[in-house]
């Protein structure tokens, strides 16, 4: 029992409502095997959830966001939120997406979490960019809305297996399709890039 206590009350000082295996070590001073066993008593107990491997959560504390754990699913690489779940996060797609879509430099690849599933789509490095902070001080880093339009045009023109359909898009006034047009000219293929301006200009009529 006094186990668990100081492991969560080392837990509550982190003051943060996602936190890894690592950052607990560091900061409880235990043996991480003394720390993982306490974690896992805590789950047990339901008082923590384990939402991946080495990344975990109060249970008490709201319903956590799988949007809120993408730092810490995608700490040794780089990852941002695009496709449809940036485009549904815009208010572009009204329905919401069954997984949370990723672009990262890492192999595909899909992460089944307790919170929900993580579809991570590789491109090429050319393509990793045009991305910011979500709402200017969010948790996640998220494509702005003409990159989350390219970077899904990308796909359904590369991997159609992988991302075939499109769902109903709604573009707010604001929506740039010439900026949408720069973004796809970083596209290295020439067929590509040439299938992706096609692909968005019908989108926009």
């Amino acid at each position: 029992m006094h186990r668990r206590t100081s492991i969560l009350t080392t837990i509550r000082q982190l003051k943060k409502p996602v936190f890894t295996t690592f950052e607990l070590v560091s900061a409880s001073g235990k043996s991480a095997s003394a720390v993982i066993q306490g974690l896992n008593h805590l789950v047990k107990s339901g008082i923590l959830i384990k939402i991946y491997r080495g990344v975990w959560a109060e249970a008490n504390k709201g319903e956590t966001s799988l949007y809120a754990a993408m730092p810490y699913l995608f700490s040794r690489q780089r990852a941002y939120v695009s496709f449809i779940s940036a485009l549904h996060l815009y208010g572009i797609v009204e329905q919401i997406p069954q997984v949370v879509t990723v672009a990262s430099l890492a192999h595909t690849k899909t992460m089944r979490t307790s919170l929900g599933t993580v579809a991570v789509h590789r491109i090429t490095p050319e393509l990793f960019c045009g991305f910011s902070w979500y709402k200017g001080d969010g948790s996640f880093l998220i494509a702005e809305p003409e990159k989350a339009l390219g970077d899904s045009v990308y796909l359904s023109v590369c991997k159609k297996r992988q991302f075939g359909h499109f769902p109903e898009l709604t573009f707010p006034k604001g929506f740039n399709f010439k900026k949408a047009h720069a973004w796809a000219a970083k596209i290295p293929n020439a067929h590509a890039r040439a299938a992706v301006y096609k692909k968005i200009d019908v989108l926009k009529t």
